[in-house]
């Protein structure tokens, strides 16, 4: 345990920071689920809806130093990649 006050700030604010970023990364994982098991299902309309949802939380997650920013651009390609290809099958 820290001793000194402004140590102890840290501890809090750094906690605080953690959960808020554990909130933020299970939201992203679960709509980025929610999209594969679209895709998967062939339901190509609703995926594209919930794709923009899911362009938008990447990019406040990478504007946020959540994620890193070419983590997220990544992430984005290879969904609307595989949005693509599924609808062309």
């Amino acid at each position: 345990m820290p001793r000194r006050k402004t140590s102890l700030k840290v501890t809090r604010s750094s906690k605080k920071k953690h959960l808020r970023n554990l909130k933020v990364k299970q939201q992203l994982k679960k709509v980025l689920k929610e999209i594969h098991s679209l895709i998967a299902a062939k339901n190509i309309e609703e995926a594209k809806k919930l794709l923009t949802k899911a362009f938008s939380q990447l990019d406040k997650a990478a504007k946020k130093n959540i994620i890193h920013p070419g983590t997220a651009d990544r992430r984005k390609s290879r969904l609307a990649k595989r949005l693509s290809a599924s609808k062309s099958a």
